[in-house]
């Protein structure tokens, strides 16, 4: 295979286009997306291109995708290759695996595990703004902070510009949602290791025998499969940070194997002869008290010593409420530029609102209302009615649809609809999949709620509400 072009990725999956978040941070790095012609050959297209990654797709295993990307696997060995799967298996994911292949992503993934998976892939950062505010003038790129205006959150980053230098393991703890991840990145972005690989493993997704192989790499013919060495995560990362998120879910066998890892700083390959020496950094992240999960036996007392050197314990939202506003705006901003919006803001009200809620979800779920907002809204002033009508019933009433009093069924409907709708991030094709009914019927249904709130309108004085996405906001949003 000729000489790799590290400026091009080929995609030939055709049942999933690559995310608008991924290729638009692979377009900053200047690097390209090559999509294949359905019926090009992915061999004679990888000779020809000589890519950085290929992304291609199975379907369920079938013979004929595990034959091809057998033989692209013997015949670039140097290739990275990531799998996304349209019928996603745990005997399929072992196949490909096994096979060398770098990841492997079932169907419905989100966004952010493919490009978690694609950064991780190329050992590159391909730094993540989420929740990033704007530089000021004379900051350096690596000092860019996370939105942070409320003082724990303040002590919080000054403890992690202090330690970002040293190479002494992380912990961060908090809720799911609170930003952990951006907290790690950030700490990367502060220390000395800022131009080398930042590499994240979820350690929740993989089973233990495919985890040990992603985290220390394996060597050709260490099992059945293994047709080529493959490094690990821990090699991947050498000489930058190595994230190890939801590390509370890694199973008793690995967290023995991770301790050698940091107590010696080499990793021992699946099959391997010798130890391979690593610099790598490790930042860890979990949603669970990893104190009271060693009592229960469920994690390594020994492990936890080594890795709560520095602990870092991010505060939910509800507890920080001075950043839930400058969040809100930042996402708005952000989202509006993503889609070509013209800028919204919140109005006084919709602050107010905001800083009301409880926000079970954290900063995930705040970023997911103001994401609907963007689209929903045609306003650029946001407004209380506005996201109340977004969010539809209240907590009390929409959870496990336990409502305590029967409801018109037109009533019930028009919330099922906005649940549905809620759940999928305002995405009318999943949506109305989930509902069993087609996107134009649930297209239907919204303008029918759209004219029943105009006519409402022309009756009684009230508060603006929520305009449907129409046009150029939702053409990408729904499918059709």
């Amino acid at each position: 295979m000729p000489k790799t072009n590290r400026k091009k990725i080929l995609w030939t999956v055709r049942d999933f286009a690559p995310p608008k978040s991924l290729w638009d941070r692979l377009e900053e790095m200047d690097m390209k997306v090559l999509l294949a012609d359905p019926g090009e050959d992915p061999l004679e297209k990888i000779q020809k291109s000589s890519p950085a990654l290929w992304v291609a797709q199975t379907n369920g295993g079938s013979a004929d995708n595990l034959a091809m990307l057998d033989k692209i696997r013997s015949t670039c060995p140097d290739l990275p290759i990531v799998v996304m799967s349209t019928a996603p298996s745990v005997e399929e994911a072992v196949k490909i695996l096994k096979m060398g292949i770098r990841d492997y992503i079932p169907k419905g993934a989100s966004e952010e595990q493919i490009r978690l998976s694609v950064e991780g892939v190329l050992g590159q950062s391909l730094s993540r703004k989420s929740f990033s505010r704007p530089k000021m003038q004379g900051q350096d790129d690596s000092q860019e902070a996370p939105i942070a205006v409320d003082s724990a959150m303040k002590k919080i980053l000054a403890l992690a510009r202090k330690v970002a230098g040293s190479r002494t393991t992380i912990l961060i703890q908090g809720e799911s949602g609170t930003g952990k991840e951006v907290l790690a990145r950030y700490i990367h972005r502060c220390s000395n290791r800022k131009d080398a690989p930042f590499v994240a493993v979820n350690c929740s997704a993989l089973p233990e025998t495919l985890l040990e192989s992603e985290l220390f790499g394996h060597e050709r013919g260490a099992f059945t499969g293994a047709v080529a060495r493959k490094k690990g995560k821990f090699e991947l990362a050498d000489g930058g940070t190595l994230l190890l998120d939801e590390i509370s879910e890694m199973d008793i066998s690995i967290q023995a194997k991770l301790l050698r890892v940091l107590q010696e700083r080499e990793v021992d390959r699946v099959g391997g002869q010798f130890p391979v020496p690593v610099d790598t950094r490790v930042i860890a992240t979990t949603n669970r008290d990893l104190e009271s999960e060693t009592k229960k036996g469920r994690f390594r007392l020994d492990l936890f010593y080594r890795l709560n050197v520095i602990p870092l314990r991010l505060p939910p939202l509800r507890d920080r409420p001075d950043d839930i506003v400058p969040l809100a705006n930042h996402f708005l901003e952000r989202h509006c530029s993503l889609n070509g919006i013209s800028q919204k803001r919140l109005t006084p009200e919709g602050e107010k609102f905001l800083k009301e809620r409880g926000w079970p979800g954290n900063v995930r779920e705040l970023e997911n209302l103001m994401e609907r907002a963007t689209l929903l809204v045609e306003s650029d002033q946001v407004g209380r009615a506005d996201l109340e009508e977004i969010l539809g019933p209240g907590e009390d009433e929409s959870v496990e649809f336990g409502i305590d009093r029967v409801l018109p069924l037109k009533d019930m409907e028009k919330r099922m609809i906005f649940r549905a709708l809620n759940d999928h991030g305002g995405n009318r094709t999943h949506a109305a999949r989930v509902l069993g009914i087609s996107v134009r019927t649930l297209r239907n249904k919204l303008n029918e709620y759209q004219e029943e709130l105009k006519r409402s309108r022309a009756t009684e004085e009230s508060p603006q509400g929520v305009k449907f996405p129409t046009g150029r906001a939702s053409s990408g949003r729904d499918g059709t």
